[in-house]
């Protein structure tokens, strides 16, 4: 695998914040906030899906358990993070792939996949690689396929961001607009790329949007 040594942000924003982790996010709604991802995605049988960012695999388990014949994929550059991904999977007997990686560089063929999700990690990028990220999805997804991302996005999402990701740079948070993501979608290529819905995590305090776009 390339680029491993590359530096990257982790999902908790530090090391040893990462056994907090998903208890955090799904005390602040971010279980909800997936299950509403994968709804509005439309998994088929017999697909195939990657996750990127996938972290410690909630998303990625989750669509294992609700389509149990569709063909799973999660990719994260984190090894901590992916260690709790896999021992999740190895509990639950989920037969899922996690790879290690950076979403600007896929390690996998063009056209490859159904459908690729992306759930809270676009802010973690920095401003360089998100359109990057965006193509390489482009290139792996099938002529028909469809990305589903969830993200932290408005104009105060640097602001109440801090409160969920304290260690976060709001640099990373206050350049993730509603605007800003559908113009970034749409010059890496993608068709009809819309904000399907608007929520709130963080009791009320944090707004996300849902974005879906077809190759």
């Amino acid at each position: 695998m390339t680029d491993i040594q590359r530096t990257y942000l982790p999902a908790a924003g530090r090391d040893w914040l990462l056994p907090l982790y998903d208890p955090i996010v799904k005390l602040i709604g971010g279980d909800r906030a997936r299950r509403t991802l994968l709804t509005q995605a439309a998994v088929q049988p017999g697909t195939r899906v990657l996750d990127i960012g996938c972290g410690t695999g909630t998303l990625t388990a989750l669509i294992k358990r609700a389509y149990p014949g569709v063909t799973v994929v999660g990719l994260d550059p984190d090894p901590k993070a992916l260690a709790r991904a896999r021992r999740k999977a190895r509990q639950t007997g989920a037969a899922i792939q996690f790879d290690q990686g950076f979403s600007d560089n896929l390690p996998y063929h063009d056209a490859s996949f159904d459908r690729v999700f992306s759930s809270f990690m676009f802010h973690h990028l920095a401003a360089d690689e998100r359109g990057k990220t965006l193509r390489e999805v482009w290139r792996v997804l099938k002529p028909g396929g469809s990305l589903h991302l969830v993200d932290f996005t408005g104009p105060d999402a640097h602001n109440h961001g801090a409160l969920l990701h304290a260690p976060h740079s709001s640099e990373r948070m206050k350049d993730n607009s509603e605007d800003r993501i559908l113009t970034l979608l749409s010059q890496a290529g993608f068709l009809k790329a819309v904000k399907v819905a608007t929520g709130a995590m963080l009791f009320g305090r944090l707004q996300i949007n849902y974005f879906r776009a077809f190759r």
